[in-house]
């Protein structure tokens, strides 16, 4: 199963953004910033990192830097509501997915689909 930790401030979009991915068959860790996320960087598994850019404390840019550094096989997804900021999340994390704010639940679990292929379809529970 695909492992997905979301760092985003604002509670009720962490809460919809989860619970769209769960429902999606993926697994999810959520936590509510760059310096909460770190130690499950740290000491985890995880295959995509889902984080806004702007946050308090340790923004996205930096805290994808840091995932990179210890975890680079994890994809990288950010998300914003700031178009100046895409640029730079671009040009600090080039290998990394940008999803602008407001975007549809779709088109998120489309891009994590369009990332892990058929690793993130869940088995099907269908007996021959």
């Amino acid at each position: 199963m695909v492992r997905i930790l979301l760092a985003e401030d604002d509670e009720s979009m962490r809460t919809y953004l989860a619970r769209a991915l769960e429902r999606s068959g993926y697994e999810v860790v959520s936590v509510e910033n760059g310096r909460d996320a770190l130690p499950h960087i740290d000491t985890d598994r995880f295959d995509l990192l889902l984080t806004d850019i702007v946050m308090p404390e340790m923004d996205g840019i930096e805290l994808a830097q840091h995932a990179a550094s210890v975890a680079p096989d994890m994809r990288i997804m950010f998300i914003t509501g700031f178009a100046a900021v895409t640029l730079k999340a671009g040009k600090a994390v080039p290998q990394a997915k940008v999803l602008s704010k407001p975007f549809h639940l779709r088109d998120l679990v489309l891009e994590v689909e369009r990332m892990f292929g058929a690793q993130s379809v869940p088995a099907s529970t269908d007996s021959p």
